[in-house]
């Protein structure tokens, strides 16, 4: 429920507060004075399109402000967004400059499509647009299943979820086929690929070990050469006619040298003990020398052999990776690839039976959904009808005609709402023969009737009366006022028949200074909402008779 609204810079309007409160809230205004502001207000915190021009001038932005009192099933929504309550209360602020808009719901600045979703649950408002909206196919769709209840909403619910699945599959049938080539084409590539590796079969790191290999063997002279060098030094040549010094023969003289000293002197023994481990450490070194150079002989079938494989191998490289590791890796992820692909003709038959599965579902609901709204529409025309009886509109007759239509997301019925209001005449669509008055009418009618499962709801006419009087504007007042029971009602209003069944008054004023117009609003009570109404029956306030026709009036809606 709405319990304050401040309008500051909007229009013609300075800066204004009004709190509606429960039940029904009415505001009056001469011609031009910025009452309808008030709807404009409202509207742009339900999300309506930012307008500059709507900033008063001389002003350098336009404030709207709303204090909401949020129901228990708005605060998670509420949560969500960041939104703070106080005392169960949030306050919206939109914001209007000359280049951008900026909303905010309980001091956090929000997007203002998430803002208006929220807002637009709790704030229904009856204006100049609405008419318009009223006269679609869509409208009218959602007043008919808003009135046919909890029923057509479980199977509406379910209708929707099986809608969204459809799109989903045929979404994803679609790409498959129309992908089918492409996947062919893939599906060879990555099978030659494959067949190439599996012919070659590569190890892991066999590449690195190969070049190593041929490297050996390309130097295979040079590496006997240094070995026997090597050895030569460390243990001497046996086929040499001179006897040169070699390290083995060297460190066993040392050896027994010092060993002779080692009796006479205890240091010397562990220096003994480094010298014999010195002589068994060339031995080791002179032993792996002969047994490598042992095993070291040229072998060029192994090399040509190597040649041939390494160039197997570069053929795999130049396509599949710059490693033979990398070429393993990349045959693992296409064989994984190639069983997704050839997943993909089982997929579509997958698909193909998901689809017709769901088309069963849906047109089964969708012919549910066109039963209870038929049912629905006789329903709700007979008790419009009745209604606009009320308002002076004996004759009027409404219909809900429906017609069947491709399936959708509400399901497959189009609705047209026709309308005619006097005998003789043939019924049309609604938002082409229904004059303005006709339609406000129609919408309160509706409003009526749907009272009953709008409990708690905020409702907001503008001119609602437009192009009515006497009798028929007391019809209208009547019927707010039961509106008002169950939801909060705020109406703009000319007439005082309308506003004389109000719970509460504001009148909205305006101040001329000769160069810019200024308006304010404030609420009138007891004797003064008395000469008020007395001047909005065409009276002067300050005349006995228009005074007690204005009494009069407060005393027969009392």
């Amino acid at each position: 429920m709405l319990t304050e609204i401040r309008i500051a810079d909007l229009g013609v309007i300075g800066d204004a507060t009004i709190e509606p409160g429960p039940g029904f809230t009415a505001v009056t205004g001469e011609t031009g004075a910025g009452k309808t502001l008030i709807v404009t207000g409202l509207a742009l915190l339900a999300g309506a399109k930012a307008d500059p021009r709507l900033i008063r001038t001389g002003a350098a932005r336009a404030l709207v402000e709303a204090r909401w009192r949020a129901a228990d099933g708005d605060a998670e929504a509420l949560a969500d967004l960041g939104a703070e309550l106080e005392d169960g209360e949030v306050l919206l602020t939109r914001l209007l400059g000359p280049n951008r808009s900026r909303m905010a719901l309980g001091g956090v600045q929000v997007p203002l499509g998430q803002a208006a979703a929220l807002v637009g649950e709790w704030v229904t408002i009856h204006g100049q647009s609405e008419q318009l909206r009223l006269g679609t196919p869509e409208r009218q769709l959602e007043v008919l299943d808003r009135y046919a209840g909890a029923e057509l909403a479980d199977v509406l619910d379910g209708y929707r979820v099986d809608y969204a699945s459809r799109q989903h599959a045929s979404a994803e049938l679609h790409e498959l086929v129309t992908q089918a080539q492409a996947r062919a084409r893939e599906l060879d590539l990555l099978r030659f690929g494959l067949d190439e590796i599996e012919k070659t079969a590569p190890q892991a790191g066999e590449d690195a070990a190969l070049a190593a290999e041929t490297l050996r063997l390309q130097a295979v002279d040079d590496l006997r050469q240094a070995a026997q060098g090597a050895l030569v030094a460390l243990a001497g040549d046996e086929d040499a006619y001179t006897e040169a010094a070699d390290a083995l023969s060297l460190v066993s003289t040392a050896r027994k040298t010092l060993a002779s000293g080692v009796g006479k002197d205890a240091e010397l023994a562990p220096i003994a003990d480094e010298l014999s481990g010195a002589a068994a450490a060339l031995a080791d070194v002179s032993s792996a020398l002969a047994g490598y150079l042992a095993g070291l002989d040229a072998d060029p079938l192994r090399l040509e052999w190597i040649a041939g494989r390494r160039a197997e191998l570069a053929h795999l490289t130049r396509k599949y990776g710059e490693t033979v590791d990398e070429v393993l890796a990349w045959s693992a992820e296409a064989a994984i690839r190639v069983t997704e692909l050839d997943a993909g003709d089982a997929r579509i038959e997958e698909l193909r039976a998901e689809v017709a599965r769901l088309d069963d579902r849906l047109a089964a609901a969708a012919a549910e959904l066109s039963r209870l709204r038929r049912t629905a529409a006789d329903q709700l025309a007979g008790l419009v009808a009745a209604e606009l009886a009320a308002l002076a509109m004996p004759s009027a007759q409404l219909a809900f005609e429906l017609s069947p239509r491709e399936l959708g997301p509400g399901g497959g019925d189009q609705v047209n709402l026709v309308f005619s209001a006097n005998p003789g005449s043939a019924p049309g669509p609604l938002g082409r023969v229904a004059s303005g008055g006709e339609l406000s009418r129609v919408r309160l009618a509706l409003e009526v009737v749907l009272a009953t499962e709008a409990t708690g709801e905020t409702f907001v006419f503008d001119e609602v009366d437009a192009g009515v009087g006497g009798a028929v504007a007391l019809e209208i007042g009547r019927r707010l006022s039961r509106l008002a029971e169950t939801c909060q009602v705020i109406v703009v209003t000319h007439l005082a028949q309308v506003a004389a069944f109000a719970d509460r008054h504001y009148q909205v004023t305006k101040a001329d200074d000769g160069s810019v117009t200024t308006s304010g609003v404030r609420r009138v009570e007891g004797e003064e909402r008395v000469e008020v109404l007395a001047r909005m029956m065409g009276g002067l306030d300050s005349s006995e008779s228009a005074l007690a026709h204005a009494r009069e009036l407060l005393a027969e809606v009392g």
